[in-house]
């Protein structure tokens, strides 16, 4: 097969997901903290949702990222996440004395309500080909690669892309969620704020935090930033 697998539109999956909870537009909008119209516009694919929210729209759902990638219709009954760890109690006073940029409570909020543990994930591999990815194309000028997908295990293992001008949310916006975060940079240059820091990262660099850590992704240079990335979800 020459070039990448081309995705069903996320949206088909994540109407199906709604409907299949009972939810309305309106009522999965109101969990997600934003309005009916851009969650009608992204299950119709007039819209691509943004990292922060895809996170918050399959926490809302109780599903995982990874079902976006399987196929419509295969969705597993939905499980409770482990909620968002406190943050330890240094950062907890460091907050009360300085003011972070703009966190996403939708995502952080939705995520308590449960990604879900996937009890039998559809096998990816061993082997991917290049020209064989399924590719989710998000909005901001992100794009996702699987990478591979085992059965009983809650890892997205994907290959990320940051066109020029890309990020993982708003701007200036942080995003929280359940789970662990590990990234190595293969190229181009990525900026991630991680609470009150912020790093550059150059090829060759990696990243390793708790998601409830608040954080974003933008990619500010003038050519594609990409790299590896392993999300352990984390369950109860």
């Amino acid at each position: 097969m020459s070039g990448q697998t081309g995705m069903p539109p996320i949206g088909e999956r994540l109407r199906q997901a709604r409907l299949d909870r009972g939810m309305t537009v309106r009522g999965l909008a109101r969990v997600v903290d934003t309005s009916a119209s851009l969650i009608s516009q992204i299950e119709t694919g007039k819209s691509n949702p943004s990292v922060s929210t895809l996170y918050a729209i399959t926490a809302a759902l109780g599903i995982s990222v990874e079902d976006i990638f399987n196929e419509p219709g295969t969705v597993r009954p939905a499980a409770v996440l482990d909620p968002v760890a406190p943050a330890p109690a240094a950062f907890g006073a460091a907050i009360a004395a300085a003011t972070l940029p703009s966190v996403d409570q939708t995502a952080s909020s939705a995520t308590t309500q449960g990604l879900r543990m996937l009890a039998q994930r559809r096998r990816v591999g061993p082997v991917v080909k290049a020209g064989e990815r399924e590719v989710l194309h998000l909005d901001s000028g992100v794009t996702w690669e699987l990478l591979g997908q085992l059965p009983d295990t809650h890892v997205d293992f994907l290959r990320i892309t940051y066109a020029p001008g890309g990020s993982s949310s708003g701007a200036g916006v942080l995003m929280r969620h359940s789970g662990t975060e590990w990234g190595h940079v293969l190229a181009g240059q990525l900026t991630l704020t991680l609470g009150f820091d912020t790093h550059v990262l150059d090829p060759g660099d990696s990243v390793s935090f708790d998601c409830t850590t608040p954080h974003s992704y933008a990619n500010h240079g003038v050519e594609p930033a990409v790299g590896i990335w392993f999300v352990a979800e984390r369950f109860s």
